[in-house]
């Protein structure tokens, strides 16, 4: 039996992640804080279903507690890591950067100092999108330049794609570093604009269209996301590039690579997908661009199919009409 150890196991990809590896009769200790950004009682929800399967066991402390993470390796001893816990959110950075530095930062040195006393077969980091930045050309290939990024949680997150690197190089640890796509989803955060549309739209209440709608996102249905996860365990990093779009490192076992639909979405036809979902016209109340964001993100995804076979391809019209469905039923 596969022995797997989550962070952030309680959080919406962690909880999908968990759900289908348990579904696989894997062994999952789940790790969560259960941090109060967003609503804890949903992250309990999500917690309640996971503990409820034979297989989980659950974990409550912060990643960034200094050995927390080295004594939970030692009596576990996983065989694989999946590192999601982490402090999200490009706006809240610009107010509380300290929670990025402590989580993102702090929080992933543990968590390498740990895998470094007792190895995994692979260690699997979340990064993000945000990471291109200032970038423009598209789409977005691992191999790029990301030296400009637009907000410190992007940059806490590029930190820690040099910090696993540096540790892949001198410990021999095979990393795979993830930069994810604007997830989506039922039991999706609430500070997200799925979300935040969905509830309003169904309120009655206007909803923020940032840029004045002149934005592409590439959203990717989470569990397309948890599937192509799951196939990326199974393929840590070795000695030789699978092609010329590796982003393998040549002195390290390490690698980057997108996790995206690979299909960029209007910002003004995904909420025309919720609109239709719920049956409900949406008061659109336009707005200049946020500190911090960027117009666009497309992900190439070339490399992870090379490495698993696999692309996501949910459409967003089902997709969202998957969260709308959800969301009424868990929302009433």
């Amino acid at each position: 039996m596969m022995r797997v150890l989550i962070t952030g196991s309680a959080g919406f990809i962690g909880y999908h992640l968990s759900q289908l590896l348990l579904d696989e009769g894997a062994e999952v200790i789940g790790l969560d804080a259960h941090d109060p950004y967003y609503d804890p009682a949903l992250k309990e929800a999500r917690e309640a279903q996971l503990r409820a399967r034979p297989g989980f066991t659950a974990i409550r402390a912060r990643v960034e507690e200094p050995g927390m993470l080295a004594d939970l390796f030692a009596t576990h001893r996983p065989d694989m890591v999946v590192h999601l816990a982490a402090q999200a959110g490009v706006r809240h950075s610009i107010d509380n950067p300290r929670a990025y530095l402590q989580s993102n930062i702090i929080g992933t040195f543990e968590l390498l100092e740990a895998a470094r006393a007792h190895p995994p077969r692979h260690l699997l980091l979340a990064s993000t999108s945000s990471v291109y930045g200032a970038n423009k050309d598209m789409p977005y290939r691992e191999t790029d330049k990301v030296d400009a990024q637009m907000s410190f949680y992007a940059a806490s997150k590029k930190s820690t794609e040099a910090m696993a690197h540096s540790y892949a190089h001198l410990f021999g640890l095979p990393v795979t570093m993830f930069r994810f796509f604007t997830v989506y989803g039922p039991w999706g955060r609430p500070d997200m604009a799925p979300w935040l549309f969905t509830n309003a739209i169904l309120a009655g209440q206007p909803i923020k269209v940032f840029n004045h709608g002149d934005m592409r996102r590439d959203f990717t249905h989470v569990a397309d996301l948890v599937r192509a996860i799951r196939l990326l365990m199974d393929a840590a990093p070795g000695d030789t590039p699978v092609g010329p779009e590796d982003s393998l490192s040549p002195v390290a076992p390490h690698r980057v690579v997108n996790i995206g639909n690979g299909a960029p979405v209007e910002l003004m036809d995904f909420i025309a997908a919720i609109e239709s979902a719920t049956g409900r016209a949406a008061i659109k109340d336009m707005q200049p661009m946020q500190p911090g964001d960027v117009p666009a993100t497309w992900a190439d995804t070339t490399l992870l199919r090379r490495l698993t076979g696999y692309a996501p391809q949910t459409q967003v019209t089902q997709g969202v009409a998957d969260y709308v469905d959800w969301f009424r039923s868990y929302y009433g």
